[in-house]
């Protein structure tokens, strides 16, 4: 009896202990989700996550953000980058036809089932990929905007390095599962954060729910595969991806106000979960900073240079980008905008043409820095012009 006991006794604690340990081991893995320098960001349950501000690029949250992972489709979000800066490079329209190839026609996973030799328009095309994520439609424009889905690889590969993206490494325009393709989530965020510079973009990245019109009148009914653009308040655009070897990714952004913010995971275990992960990033940050911005894009900057033999005397200025401050709500921050710009300039100077820099100091550290442009055309003073200003100060 008492032996049995003794028996009991030992099972009890062992089954106490084996709690306890599988206890602290669970805290532990849920404690090391994330690696969020003490900031109490959301514990993500993705193979690799990262989070930054848009305009500053502050990093919000990070976990593994520099690991090489396969990343599925959202390597379309560099196809559709470089479609967009060849469009705004003018090397082709939106409205372009695009003649699809049997290469692209028979492409498998995520389409729109293209036929081989129809014709589409660049922006149709354009379309399918960032909302359904078309597989043919992405090779129809790499063809199309280079010659070959190969050549095109290799200007991803070079757009990627210009950009910083160090862990990146490209071997088809679509993402389909390939020997030595893949990213990290900084890179794709990095990536994803140069496509949403681009207001042509959210032409295409909001829609939900559409049908594609093939040239033969047959209808594709295309829905975005990013739910959030439909389900969270503020989310505008974003890329996901799914493979066997990747798993569920997906890059998104949202905007709020002043603050956009891009999140990026990789390698979670099912759909739900990247939309949730994703979501409770962005109302973390949200919830927990705030973005001013000191000097928008376009603006009148509140600086004015005189024009040397120029129609008009001075010239307003403005910046290429936001200036921004982002910081932790109820930090108490120091923040200001440095002009780096002569006193005077010779005219012609045409709208948009680069003045100087401007720099947004915080703290005394440089934040960021972008150009100073004209904020319109500085015209030469013609003969008339002159005599008219030499009477005037006669």
């Amino acid at each position: 009896m008492k032996k049995r006991f003794i028996f009991y006794m030992a099972a009890v604690i062992m089954l106490i202990a084996l709690l306890f340990t599988f206890n602290n081991a669970a805290a532990f893995a849920k404690n090391s989700a994330t690696s969020d320098n003490g900031s109490g960001a959301p514990v993500t349950n993705a193979k690799a996550a990262y989070a930054m501000d848009f305009d500053t690029g502050t990093v919000i949250l990070s976990r593994n953000e520099n690991e090489k992972l396969p990343i599925a489709s959202m390597t379309k979000i560099m196809t559709a980058l470089l479609v967009l800066e060849d469009v705004e490079a003018g090397k082709y329209t939106t409205e372009d036809e695009v003649v699809v190839s049997e290469n692209a026609a028979d492409m498998g996973g995520s389409q729109v089932f293209l036929d081989k030799n129809s014709k589409h328009t660049v922006g149709n095309l354009l379309k399918a990929v960032v909302v359904a994520s078309a597989n043919d439609a992405a090779v129809a424009l790499a063809e199309h905007s280079r010659g070959s889905e190969s050549a095109f690889v290799s200007l991803m590969n070079e757009r990627a390095a210009e950009m910083g993206m160090t862990n990146t490494n490209f071997v088809n325009c679509t993402g389909l599962p390939a020997l030595n393709g893949y990213s990290s989530a900084k890179d794709v965020s990095l990536m994803l954060k140069e496509l949403v510079s681009h207001e042509k973009y959210f032409e295409y990245s909001k829609i939900w729910l559409e049908d594609y019109v093939h040239p033969d009148g047959r209808k594709t009914t295309i829905t975005n595969t990013n739910k959030l653009v439909r389900f969270y308040n503020g989310c505008d655009g974003g890329k996901t991806g799914y493979t066997s070897e990747a798993l569920f990714c997906l890059s998104a952004t949202a905007k709020r106000g002043d603050m956009r913010i891009i999140a990026t995971v990789i390698g979670e275990q099912n759909g739900k979960q990247r939309f949730n992960d994703v979501s409770d990033v962005f109302n973390y940050a949200f919830a927990t900073y705030e973005n001013k911005t000191l000097c928008a894009a376009g603006d009148d900057a509140g600086r004015k240079i005189e024009v040397v033999r120029g129609k008009n005397k001075t010239l307003k200025l403005t910046v290429d980008e936001n200036l921004s401050a982002f910081s932790r709500k109820g930090e108490e921050k120091q923040s200001e905008i440095v002009f780096n710009i002569p006193d005077k300039i010779v005219a012609p100077v045409g709208k948009g043409e680069k003045i100087g820099t401007a720099s947004l100091v915080t703290d005394g550290v440089v934040v960021k820095t972008v150009n100073v442009v004209a904020a319109e055309d500085a015209e030469k003073m013609s003969f008339g012009d002159a005599i008219k200003r030499l009477l005037q100060n006669w």
